[in-house]
């Protein structure tokens, strides 16, 4: 059977099961309709329009546990419109509160030219009771000719209802760290997100962080609006940080509060390390990095137990150059993209490499710290301290040498955790050694240091190799302890 029958008949089998028998007449133009079309993908995210689905199934019922507004797409299967073409539909709570939700348009869609779809606007302004339901009815159309539903009494689409679950509300830091220049007056901003949406007069005047400052900063946040997915704040150096010798560090944590849970990345670390001049020319992170494939990998070793003996053990990870801003003092220029506007140019921090996937919301093995543990989670939501955007920082000899100079695991706090219910935050730090071996093949060798007091009882640490080809000669055995795996 070639392909075109294959399609040919799937196409009949999709008509058959979504249609009544009387729907479709062949030879005959088929009569417009309205209904609902609320999709959702695999993962039970609803798709948002402009996004369709020609595979996906019109929903009439979705449980919601998110305080973010939802968006309801309804659809006119008429194009393109010779007029306008006004719908009304009646929004009732079956149960609860009326006054928990706000819908906007209050009763009427609009619909004209080729926009054939229009969509209900479902705001949450507090708390809901506990098994409320929103139900939103189709109850008239402007022109007699378009009917209200599918055409076929199964699966209509005329009515939409909304079950309101249980609240689960939870916000995360997307970034970990922020280096900057140390000048007075200088602002960076930074986002705290929420997943699952946020209620602003819950969150206006909550403590939801902790701060262990090293320098003086203020810290404001921009107007909610209508944005319930993330805050941004602003965080204003009211100091100079200029001596150049010195490492300066200010950390702000995200802490529990009622109705809210800090998950995933719970510390944020701004940080003006100390400054040593190198010449940009020398460009250590293009040895480990390969901007063009998006699967790029770096290979590793580390001494590690294994069935109770030491050995060097294997691991690998998607590698990644660190994107900066023109200003940035390490900026090197990647790319202009074939433009003359400099504003599409990309730059690349010449002397740092970071570990993270190429796409989704998975990790990869940086450091090979999957083996440390043994029944950690792999989601980034998490374990997002898998996946280490800035990881290691190069130092050329003599500020300038193409082949050779010093590697610093830079410091930061990673969230480990085996469910969103018990992860751990762990510490690291380390410094080594990076060095050309053979023509064109760079070994990194360093120490890595992994600090929790509940996991490891303080600081453990155990010595890494790594390769910018997967092709190296294999290290020698090692005369010391090595770390085992433990149970988060």
């Amino acid at each position: 059977m070639n392909l075109i029958k294959i399609f040919s008949i799937f196409g009949i089998a999709l008509l058959l099961a979504s249609c009544s028998k009387d729907d479709y007449k062949l030879g005959s133009k088929i009569d417009p309709y309205l209904r609902f079309n609320f999709m959702v993908n695999s993962n039970n995210v609803p798709l948002e329009y402009p996004t369709v689905s020609g595979i996906l199934i019109p929903q009439s019922t979705y449980k919601n546990s998110s305080v973010k507004t939802l968006k309801i797409p309804v659809a006119l299967t008429a194009n393109p419109l010779k007029g306008a073409v006004t719908a009304h539909f009646s929004a009732v709570s079956t149960t609860g509160d009326n006054d928990s939700f706000t819908v906007n348009p209050v009763n009427q869609l609009v619909f004209e030219g080729s926009k054939v779809t229009d969509t209900i606007f479902v705001s949450f302004d507090k708390r809901w009771t506990a098994n409320q339901s929103i139900t939103l009815k189709l109850e008239t159309v402007s022109d007699p000719e378009i009917h209200i539903g599918n055409l076929n009494s199964t699966y209509p689409n005329d009515t939409f209802k909304i079950d309101l679950g249980t609240i689960t509300t939870n916000y995360t830091f997307p970034v970990t760290q922020y280096v900057i220049k140390g000048e007075v007056g200088e602002t960076i901003d930074f986002k705290v997100n929420f997943p699952n949406g946020f209620f602003p007069s819950e969150i206006e005047k909550a403590a939801i962080f902790k701060f262990q400052n090293g320098f003086e900063y203020s810290l404001t946040h921009d107007d909610y609006g209508d944005n319930r997915s993330s805050i941004t704040y602003h965080l204003t150096l009211l100091e100079d940080l200029q001596n150049d010798d010195a490492r300066y560090e200010s950390k702000i944590s995200l802490v529990n509060i009622p109705n809210y849970n800090a998950t995933g990345n719970l510390n944020l670390t701004i940080v003006k390390p100390t400054k040593s001049p190198r010449d940009l020319q020398a460009y250590p992170a293009s040895k480990f990095t390969d901007p063009t494939n998006a699967f790029y990998l770096t290979y590793g070793e580390h001494w590690f137990n294994n069935n109770g003996t030491c050995t060097w053990q294997t691991f690998n990870a998607l590698t990644f150059p660190v994107v900066v801003t023109k200003d940035n003092e390490n900026a090197i220029l990647y790319s202009d993209k074939g433009t003359a506007n400099p504003n599409d140019d990309v730059y690349h921090d010449a002397f740092k490499i970071g570990f993270n996937v190429s796409t989704g919301a998975n990790t990869v093995n940086s450091f090979g710290l999957k083996r440390w543990f043994s029944n950690e989670s792999n989601a980034a939501a998490v374990s997002p301290g898998f996946n280490i955007t800035s990881a290691l920082e190069f130092f050329p000899e003599n500020g300038n040498s193409k082949t050779q100079g010093t590697v610093l695991v830079i410091p930061q706090d990673l969230t480990i955790g085996s469910s969103a219910s018990n992860t751990h935050i762990i510490s690291i730090s380390g410094e080594g050694t990076y060095k050309e071996i053979s023509a064109g093949l760079y070994e990194i060798s360093f120490e890595l240091k992994l600090t929790n007091d509940k996991l490891f009882g303080g600081t453990v640490s155990t010595q890494y190799r790594m390769y910018n080809n997967r092709v190296y000669p294999k290290p020698a055995a090692l005369s010391i302890p090595c770390p085992k795996e433990v149970t988060l």
